[in-house]
């Protein structure tokens, strides 16, 4: 495994300095204990914070700015950050409003984001994003939060900058993880630093389909096929999820994994978006890029969020941090 790397203990505060250096006009970063936060505090509104495992870059640290959020947590590749991140941050950007966080349901992070508020001194509400449909409803620690959560975090980041209150960002968070649903699929494993090499391995004919943001194993393995084949069984099982009717306007994300090229992402936006118009959804807005990553994972996941006239207001707000930013 050739990386970029000095050593596995010291590449996250390595990569850190650096981010903080591409992007001191937008963020700073505190090393002890680990956290990012705007470089121009915001103040009378709600403070929006998420967090989570390194590795997935740009989520959730590129998210950190004007109309999105105030700061971010990130862990150890793939390990949930600490609960002392979480409160040092909030403590960090509160400013009288309260706090709300937007957790990816993984047992590591919803345990610590909850001890975190627990030792807060501030009202703070919850947000937890659980798009994955790889997984059962039913499943005993639910859906993952995967894709989404960049949709998810900007809504709300928007309506927290338009001085929303707890209460409201709460419902609004929740209103659209609930109307926001995902699939990903694999086409190799993804090297961990501290692995030495690929979480898994596959036959060149062979694909995970249903497979998360970690390295591990998808729903199922199955027949490596055309894009079109491929794409057309992401779809049809969001819009099973989902049942958008005739007319619904969404948005179409399409997500790299680390290590899948624009040319192909497009391709599969395209593939994507003529089977939803062709079943009268308006696909409105789009987002297509890595954003959601598994370190280098060759693969890709598709999104699809409903959306109605305020969602799409505030997706089109002003945002402006080291990796999404219009309107400004």
């Amino acid at each position: 495994m050739k990386k970029f790397i000095n050593h596995v203990d010291t590449l996250l505060d390595e990569s850190l300095r650096g981010f903080a250096k591409a992007h001191a006009d937008l963020v700073e970063v505190s090393f002890d204990p680990r956290f990012v936060r705007r470089k121009r505090a915001a103040t009378d509104k709600v403070a929006v914070i998420s967090g989570g495992g390194s590795g997935h870059e740009p989520l959730h640290i590129g998210f950190v700015g004007q109309g999105m959020l105030d700061a971010a947590c990130p862990g150890q590749i793939f390990t949930s950050p600490t609960p002392d991140q979480m409160l040092a941050a909030a403590q960090a950007v509160e400013n009288g409003k309260g706090v709300l966080f937007i957790v990816k349901n993984y047992a590591g992070d919803v345990m610590n984001f909850e001890i975190a508020a627990e030792m807060l001194d501030c009202p703070s509400e919850t947000v937890l994003v659980q798009d994955d449909i790889a997984l059962p409803r039913e499943h005993d620690i639910g859906r993952r939060g995967v894709a989404g959560t960049v949709i998810v975090e900007k809504i709300v980041g928007a309506a927290a900058e338009e001085g929303k209150s707890l209460a409201e960002l709460k419902a609004l968070g929740d209103r659209v993880a609930e109307n926001t649903a995902s699939i990903g699929v694999a086409l190799t494993g993804c090297n961990v630093p501290a692995l030495g090499g690929p979480t898994f391995e596959l036959p060149p004919d062979k694909i995970e389909f249903g497979v998360g943001i970690h390295g591990e194993h998808g729903r199922e393995i199955v027949e490596f096929a055309s894009a079109t084949e491929i794409v057309k069984t992401m779809v049809e099982a969001i819009d099973e999820e989902l049942r958008p009717r005739r007319g619904q306007k969404a948005l179409l994300h399409v997500n790299g994994l680390g290590a899948t090229t624009l040319m192909e992402l497009y391709l599969v936006y395209e593939l994507a978006h003529e089977f939803w118009s062709q079943e009268g959804v308006d696909i409105c807005r789009s987002l297509v890029g890595n954003y959601t990553t598994a370190l280098d994972m060759a693969g890709c996941s598709i999104t699809l969020a409903l959306l109605d006239d305020e969602l799409i207001r505030l997706w089109d707000a002003p945002v402006h941090t080291p990796a999404l930013r219009w309107g400004i």
